[in-house]
């Protein structure tokens, strides 16, 4: 046995030393010592403690730790000591799994709980993940190994997995490219890319995490490091797909499945979720560089309600402050903003601003004078101030990795609330500096205590930055929810803001890759983003832009703005018929908001995605890895946009199951694709079969009009189906103590009868009593109703099979008969 494996190692040694790699950073001409790539070895050692398991090879060491009975975290110490633990991207990392066992056998140590094991083969130290029918779903390609960084120091570290034939890969944030990341090698490096085109990477945001699809069974793998990071599916050598990072530690999550959404859901048990936000967010938004001064800002509100189009946002960018100081305004354009802003409210508009990380040096203005007092902005290595350019001229940045540096800006904050700002708009986050790009990499972060170089912060500052936005619009609104949006960030960053693609292009092919791009941030961990509606940048014509509004009228955000130096672009500014059809599709957006509202309460208890693709709706089948136009709005509404000039059909491939079509009601058998006529005043939109659809009233903005009553669309099935509305004051955070309403309705039909059942958990009271029923497609006239054992008279029956009623709403079962 010990001859065995002596020859074992010799073998594994071996292969190591032909695979050693030499370079050199810098030219060999300088007298650096060339780097050696450094494999693990022979795992000789096992030892545990609580849920954490150790093996090492004598000199680096190997930690497994047991976080639930799906998640298993990997971390690699090459000399035997472990970093502190701490991490932006995960709080508190809390063990949930109750049972799990260390075994081992001549062949590998394994931890297992009851829904993975994790194998560490003795031979070579590749480590491997399996299922409780042990399928293996992830493998070692090679040992996971390391390079010592002589320009920095630490280490490159790098880990390379088992690529499979049929294997496809999702997530990554909003990587400007397929929606199937398999043959593409990507960065994370927050990046201010300004009209980024189709495959240009990195952008604005770093989320290491991606979810694996094969044979029909998902993982994820969270890489859990800050600095650069790469990812290679298969794009060098198809047989392998790696993800290493330029400093810092090798730490990953393996997380099971087996299905995306248990990935995407236990994803979230590490990162959190979005908080509720407050209803109006989910309104229409209307934003542009720059809409300035007052009177410009109030003929553009004056024209929404002239042109009767709902909207709830109004946006300020930079142009609005004096000289681009932060936290200022400029009294030449707007001279009293409290009374504008509190005029505009009473009109229904929130007003949001924007907020950049560069304040303006200069010792008269009272926030770089504090900071500067305070020694709250960055510094260099040789302890000057870091300096850069940006909009206000000579700039230094706060350090947001400082927990003293965030309470301090969250405070600057007080002065916008009680003039009665509504939402903040954090921009130029990556950071973002003219000519340079970014900081120097010798910019030293406190990093919460855990000091470090930009290269270590660099993804995470403008997440720190929109965390102290957020900390401290919540203190200072005291029990009203904050709105934020923010254009960079790390993973995490969804439970602090919503956010947007950034700068993009008035044009089809960036119609195209918005849809794309918020389908993979909502399965990336931030499900509440949208796009810039019309492309930032260039002039889109009138159907670009109404077809842009269709699809946005189905994004969690929805937010039209374009640049100071395009055409203005508001809903009416193309004519008719894009007017009405804007119109027609923004009031659309007003009717669902209380189903909105409820998926957004879905993602926030529960953890799932708003936007789904349909890969994740039926991954076993692979052809839907490579679609990419379709999603779902929750998984009761089914999206397909137009996203071609000209277009007045187009294919649209419906998941297994029955599906009402919203405009004709006419029900279609899915699992297969199918033609669909798209006149520019419709797009495609599937309601699946057994649903129950709230509606609200149309209103021009929200709390325009009290609620009397919900309208409640129920789509007849023969098989049950579950359905959710949620309810609360919409704008504070009484529903942490409870004080909501979620609402499940359980609808299940046969030939002959329809079923209705409704149960209520929560404390909140609405103010309406009574639900209007639409139940559409019965497939039999009704004789009987009896609603809570009492037979119920008072209804129609139409000639297009919808069955109407009201009932009271506090219901517990509808028998149709």
């Amino acid at each position: 046995m010990e001859d065995n494996i002596l020859n074992q190692e010799l073998i594994a040694n071996k292969l190591i030393d032909e695979e050693e790699e030499f370079h050199h950073l810098n030219n060999p001409a300088d007298g650096i010592k060339p780097i050696i790539k450094k494999y693990l070895g022979v795992p000789k050692s096992a030892d545990q403690s609580g849920n954490k398991f150790y093996f090492s090879d004598g000199d680096a060491k190997v930690e497994v730790v047991v976080i639930t009975n799906e998640i298993i975290r990997v971390r690699l110490a090459p000399h035997s000591v472990f970093l502190d633990e701490f991490s932006y991207a995960v709080p508190k990392l809390e063990q949930r799994a109750i049972d799990f066992t260390l075994t081992e056998d001549e062949n590998e140590f394994k931890v297992s709980t009851s829904a993975v094991n994790c194998h560490i083969r003795k031979t070579d130290f590749f480590i491997s993940f399996s299922d409780s029918n042990d399928f293996v779903t992830s493998s070692d390609a090679v040992p996971m190994h390391w390079e010592e960084n002589v320009k920095f120091g630490g280490y490159y570290v790098f880990c390379t997995k088992t690529c499979h034939a049929e294997e496809s890969f999702f997530g990554l944030g909003d990587k400007p490219t397929e929606l199937n990341l398999r043959g593409k090698r990507l960065k994370n490096w927050n990046t201010d890319a300004y009209s980024f085109a189709w495959n240009q990477d990195p952008l604005y945001r770093s989320i290491p995490f991606y979810i694996s699809v094969n044979e029909g069974i998902a993982h994820g793998i969270f890489f859990d490091n800050t600095f650069k990071a790469h990812f290679d599916f298969g794009a060098e050598d198809p047989t392998k797909t790696s993800f290493w990072a330029d400093g810092g530690e090798l730490q990953y999550y393996y997380i099971h499945g087996p299905h995306m959404m248990d990935v995407v859901k236990s994803y979230h048990i590490l990162t959190g979720t979005h908080p509720m936000p407050p209803l109006w967010a989910l309104g229409y938004h209307q934003c542009r560089w720059s809409y300035y001064p007052e009177a410009k800002v109030k003929k553009i509100t004056n024209g929404f309600r002239e042109n009767k189009i709902p909207c709830d946002g109004i946006y300020l960018d930079i142009d609005y402050m004096d000289g681009y100081r932060c936290f200022t305004w400029n009294r030449k354009y707007f001279s009293d903003p409290k009374r504008m802003i509190k005029e505009l409210a009473a009109d229904g508009f929130k007003t949001v601003v924007i907020i950049d990380p560069g304040i303006r040096v200069d010792d008269n203005y009272a926030v770089f004078k504090e900071g500067k007092e305070k020694r709250h902005f960055c510094r260099r290595s040789d302890d000057y101030f870091m300096e850069g350019h940006v909009w206000p001229g000579r700039c230094q940045f706060p350090d947001f990795t400082n927990p003293e540096v965030r309470e301090w800006w969250g405070g600057l904050f007080d002065e916008l609330v009680q003039m009665g700002v509504a939402g903040v708009w954090n921009d130029m986050n990556e950071p973002a500096v003219f000519g340079a790009g970014t900081f120097p990499d010798d910019v030293r972060h406190q990093y919460d205590g855990y000091r470090g170089s930009h290269r270590k912060a660099h993804n995470v500052y403008g997440m720190q930055m929109v965390r102290a936005t957020y900390d401290g619009l919540r203190k200072l609104m005291k029990n009203k929810r904050p709105f934020t949006i923010t254009r960079a960030g790390y993973s995490g960053v969804q439970r602090f803001s919503s956010v947007w693609t950034g700068d993009n292009v008035a044009s089809w092919e960036h119609l195209k890759l918005g849809n794309i791009q918020c389908q993979r941030l909502s399965v990336s961990g931030i499900s509440f983003c949208g796009t810039d509606i019309g492309g930032f940048s260039g002039e889109p014509d009138g159907e670009l832009f109404t077809r842009w509004i269709q699809m946005g009228t189905f994004s969690p955000f929805m937010r039209a703005h374009s640049a100071g130096d395009t055409k203005e672009r508001e809903p009416w500014s193309f004519g008719e018929p894009f007017t009405s059809i804007n119109r027609k599709f923004i009031e659309l957006r007003y009717r669902l908001l209380p189903y909105l509202y409820s998926i957004f309460w879905e993602h926030h208890r529960y953890g799932f995605p708003i936007l789904r693709p349909v890969v994740m709706q039926e991954q076993e089948e692979i052809t839907n890895h490579f679609r990419q136009d379709e999603f779902t709005y929750g998984d009761k509404i089914l999206i397909c946009p137009v996203l071609e000039p000209g277009a007045t059909s187009r294919k649209v491939y419906l998941p297994k199951g029955k599906w009402y079509d919203f405009w004709s009601n006419l029900v279609i058998e899915g699992g297969k694709e199918i033609d669909v006529q798209t006149p520019l005043e419709t797009m495609p939109i599937f309601i699946k079969a057994g649903s129950v659809i709230p509606e609200y009233p149309v209103m021009q903005y929200v709390g325009e009009k009290e609620i009397e009553e919900v309208k409640l669309n129920v789509y007849f099935s023969d098989y049950e189906v579950n359905s959710f509305l949620f309810e609360d004051y919409g704008e504070t955070f009484a529903y942490e103590q409870d004080i909501y309403l979620e609402k499940k309705f359980v609808v299940n039909g046969s030939r002959a009868k329809l079923t209705i059942q409704q149960s209520m958990e929560g404390l909140y009271t609405p103010r309406y009593e009574n639900y209007e029923f639409n139940i559409i497609g019965l497939p039999f006239k009704p004789t009987r109703i009896i609603a809570d054992n009492k037979e119920f008279k008072d209804f129609t029956f139409d000639k297009d099979k919808i069955l109407k009623l009201k009932l009271r709403k506090n219901f517990t079962q509808i028998v149709i008969d």
